[in-house]
């Protein structure tokens, strides 16, 4: 069959799979390949004709953006781990770089591009691949391929691609759905996608990210996933439960059910206007039998939106303590009438009597949340609506995202944009009441006691003098350590012992979510382990603890 003519055929040296870069440098031959920049097609940049590829033994996989896009670096990881590669971090020179990138704003866009050229500076020879959802559309911020780089269009697909790359398969390559286009364009591609491989592990974490859903069509105004993730897929729930168990079996306590669109588990879209079976839930259904996995004691949820919240949900929550108390509910806004004109499902109206619902059944919730400052057209009425609304919530938790038009959405278009100045004020004034109501929210527990999912640990060794039930308090404690009381007291101090002691502190997150330290313990606290603690003071970013 004949080629396109933006087709042009090349005898060059492609870089091998990683099968080929095992064998000797002789045994392998030119292949030809197409190369062009046919749009929608996978890419893939070659060796050019007096290049030498080297073998590939080290990988390194970096991760920007969401849980989703972790969750998918860390399938990435246990991939190349399982065909004996070896991995190493990006300082460490890898042959192959696997780059997770993210584009849901332009800065996170140009974070991608800046650890793309970093990970060539490091190691000209290396293998990158860009996955994640910055190849997935085509607006010209990703940077031309180069040699010995791969671009994954369709992160749906990206397991099953990178998997055609180290076995030298071309055949699942060229694909791409027409994720630009409108929904119902008959263009749109909705060939079912091979299902990805689960995990078992998450190194180096101690939660582990769990994606049971996938894909979004809503479309929201300011929002570019429906362009990189347009089509929707749930998770099997015996699939969910198995990866589930084999995470409890690698030593992880707490999961979190992670989704582009976690409400829409087991749906075809996330309109729920399109819902034709409501009467059934099915995100409580899979939580009710995720419950129940032995040795799963912490289950946290992902990003929800007040419709996702039901009274089956709220009665799953209530039935099963290892559902933690913490829910994220994205908010937005306080104005119905940006809202509106965000596309959102909800009123602000009808946020609170979710909020109110949750706190009737549940025991002091945190609800954590995310609001966009200065979107197109907003007023300082339209403000004013939107820091009332998150008095009257009480947040244990706000982020704060300054606006910036996104390339590609109907935002970015809109008339009538507010002056940076004017955002960056009002984004301030949202911060500090965020930090009011999220040390007003910790002030409530604190005498209680609470359980700490630990997450990081450090010592300190400090000089300890005894003599007859004396010590100097300075030496045991270091000056900026020991009580008011006897800070500067000075001790008479007789027949003494130097000893050198060891103190660990550690910090981790709550059931609701804070941050607890617990300082100068005397034995370590191992990273992962659950431990009791009475909370004991309030500062501006955490509370302190001590184990119980």
């Amino acid at each position: 069959m004949d080629k396109p003519k933006f087709f042009e055929k090349s005898r060059d040296v492609i870089t091998p799979s990683l099968s080929e870069a095992l064998m000797p440098r002789s045994a392998r031959i030119p292949r030809e390949v197409l190369v062009g920049s046919i749009h929608g097609l996978f890419l893939r940049g070659g060796c050019g004709p007096s290049t030498i590829c080297p073998p590939v033994e080290t990988f390194c996989v970096n991760s920007l953006g969401c849980k989703v896009n972790q969750y998918e670096a860390n399938q990435a990881r246990q991939q190349l781990e399982r065909l004996g590669l070896r991995p190493v971090g990006l300082d460490g020179a890898p042959d192959l770089v696997v780059v997770q990138t993210c584009c849901v704003t332009g800065t996170a866009a140009a974070k991608s591009r800046q650890l793309l050229r970093r990970a060539r500076r490091i190691n000209p020879a290396a293998h990158i691949v860009i996955t994640g959802c910055l190849p997935a559309i085509d607006s010209g911020e990703l940077p031309p391929l180069g040699a010995n780089m791969t671009a994954i269009t369709d992160p749906d697909r990206a397991t099953a691609t990178l998997s055609a790359i180290v076995q030298s398969d071309p055949s699942p390559l060229v694909h791409r759905p027409s994720s630009i286009a409108p929904a119902g364009d008959s263009r749109f591609n909705t060939e079912p996608t091979q299902a990805p491989a689960t995990t078992s592990r998450f190194a180096g974490h101690t939660r582990a990210f769990l994606k049971v859903q996938d894909g979004c069509d809503g479309w929201c105004a300011y929002c570019i996933v429906p362009r990189t993730r347009p089509r929707l897929s749930s998770k099997p729930v015996d699939e969910v439960l198995a990866e589930a168990r084999a995470l409890v079996a690698a030593g992880h306590k707490e999961i979190v059910v992670s989704g582009v669109f976690l409400g829409a588990y087991g749906r075809d879209t996330v309109k729920r206007c399109n819902w034709t079976d409501r009467s059934t839930d099915r995100l409580a259904e899979l939580l009710n039998r995720l419950a129940e996995v032995d040795g799963l004691a912490r289950i946290r949820l992902s990003s929800l939106e007040p419709g996702d919240i039901t009274e089956s949900l709220a009665d799953c929550l209530c039935s099963h303590p290892n559902i933690m108390p913490h829910l994220h509910l994205s908010l937005q806004s306080g104005s119905d009438r940006i809202l509106k004109r965000m596309r959102r499902q909800y009123t602000g109206g009808q946020y609170l009597d979710v909020v109110a619902m949750l706190k009737s059944r549940l025991d002091r919730p945190a609800i954590t949340t995310d609001i966009i400052v200065g979107f197109p057209g907003e007023t300082d009425e339209d403000f004013d609506q939107t820091i009332s609304l998150v008095q009257a919530v009480g947040f244990s938790r706000v982020h704060v995202f300054p606006f910036s038009p996104r390339q590609g959405t109907a935002a970015a278009q809109m008339s009538d944009p507010i002056d940076p100045a004017i955002i960056r004020h009002r984004s301030q004034t949202l911060r500090r009441l965020a930090a009011d109501l999220a040390q007003a929210f910790r002030e409530q527990f604190i005498g209680e006691t609470a359980e700490v999912l630990i997450e990081s640990q450090t010592s300190r060794v400090a000089a300890f003098r005894e003599a007859k039930g004396w010590f100097d308090p300075a030496l045991a404690f270091g000056k900026d350590r020991h009580p008011d009381a006897i800070r500067n007291t000075t001790y008479e101090i007789r027949n003494t012992n130097d000893e050198r002691r060891t103190t660990y502190t550690a910090s981790g997150r709550t059931q609701r979510y804070f941050t607890a330290l617990i300082e100068d313990h005397p034995t370590p606290i191992p990273k992962g382990a659950i431990r009791k603690v009475q909370l004991t003071a309030n500062r501006p970013t955490h509370a302190t603890a001590r184990i119980s």
